[in-house]
């Protein structure tokens, strides 16, 4: 199995039940290995480890929006 990671960008102000709404759904979602947000220095940045033969960023991306429309891909 292939594993990269991938940073999101969310708004800065999403509130922290917010962002672990967002944690909760990306890392419940099959071929992703970990969701994390950096707490402590940037909790406003996302990191997601996944295999990238059973989803795709953009899907990830689209996950996030649901709960923070301004969620952007930032890359890794």
């Amino acid at each position: 199995m292939k594993a990269v990671d991938v940073l999101i960008h969310v708004h800065p102000e999403l509130s922290p039940i917010d962002r672990a709404k967002v944690e909760q759904e990306v890392a419940a979602s099959v071929g992703v290995i970990s969701a994390n947000f950096d707490k402590h220095e940037r909790p406003h940045l996302l990191i997601v480890q996944y295999n990238p033969d059973a989803l795709q960023s953009s899907q990830i991306l689209e996950m996030v929006k649901r709960l923070d429309p301004d969620a952007s891909l930032v890359g890794l």
